[in-house]
């Protein structure tokens, strides 16, 4: 797996996407360092973009690298090599290269501009953390599309139809569930939703370490009041792996059970 990983990795880094997205992030920040004197407000202005495009972008890359490396990976499985091993390999080399290109787009602008010295190192870091998780979580959603849709114009349109619901349809159907159920007890429901959706759970994570949970509208007491403490952040750090691992894990058993 490591040799598929090594190989994966190293031809995705010499892509002109992966300078593509670096640069996109690099340019950002610098822009957005530029314009606010405030640590604080760049990553906020960050945050809104990582939380939609990051999904987007694992979700469509992931999908495009699965169909257009299809006949090198069915030239591995004609070898006495481990289904599982070429998959997972394959997804982690997507997941690690767009991790990087995301953590050194965004952090060398930041540490350039004296990260170390402000008090905004550990939001910066949250930031960066929440990005990677969310890389690796659409990532795979991304790789079990494929895997499930031999067609690559459905396979196209599934993924982009997850990433509409998770980031815009999912947050107006439970907005609307909270009006409707609003002369109800919505403590548990809320928190409940929230760790349902991993762009929701980041996103609530960030606002609140940032002290800015009145963003978050009239449930933003409970979300403060649970993912504010230590234990609240422990359980979503641990949902969010979660999110990596459930679909990791189905890669794994589907690609055991695929006919290639």
């Amino acid at each position: 797996m490591f040799k598929i990983l090594k190989y994966s990795f190293y031809d995705l880094i010499r892509s002109r996407w992966s300078y593509v997205y670096f640069a996109f992030y690099f340019m950002l920040s610098i822009v957005l360092l530029f314009l606010n004197n405030d640590l604080s407000k760049a990553v906020i202005t960050l945050m809104n973009v990582i939380i939609v495009l990051v999904p987007l972008i694992g979700t469509i890359f992931g999908v495009m690298y699965y169909y257009n490396s299809k006949e090198f990976t069915e030239l591995l499985l004609a070898q006495p090599l481990n289904r599982t091993s070429i998959f997972l390999g394959q997804y982690l080399g997507v997941a690690i290269s767009l991790s990087m290109s995301l953590i050194l787009g965004m952090g060398i602008p930041f540490i350039i501009y004296g990260l170390f010295k402000s008090n905004a190192i550990w939001d910066f870091s949250l930031l960066l953390i929440t990005g990677t998780f969310l890389t690796f979580i659409f990532s795979a959603l991304a790789f079990n599309i494929a895997l499930s849709n031999e067609n690559k114009i459905k396979g196209f349109g599934y993924a982009i139809l997850l990433w509409l619901f998770l980031a815009i349809i999912y947050d107006g159907m439970f907005l609307m569930s909270l009006i409707l159920f609003e002369d109800y007890p919505l403590d548990k429901l809320s928190i409940v939703g929230t760790m349902l959706n991993p762009i929701d759970l980041s996103r609530t994570l960030i606002l609140l370490k940032l002290d800015i949970s009145a963003l978050l509208g009239y449930t933003g007491a409970v979300f403060k009041k649970f993912f504010g403490t230590n234990l609240g952040l422990v359980i979503s750090s641990i949902m969010l792996a979660v999110w990596v691992l459930l679909p990791v894990l189905r890669i794994a058993i589907k690609s055991q059970k695929k006919d290639f």
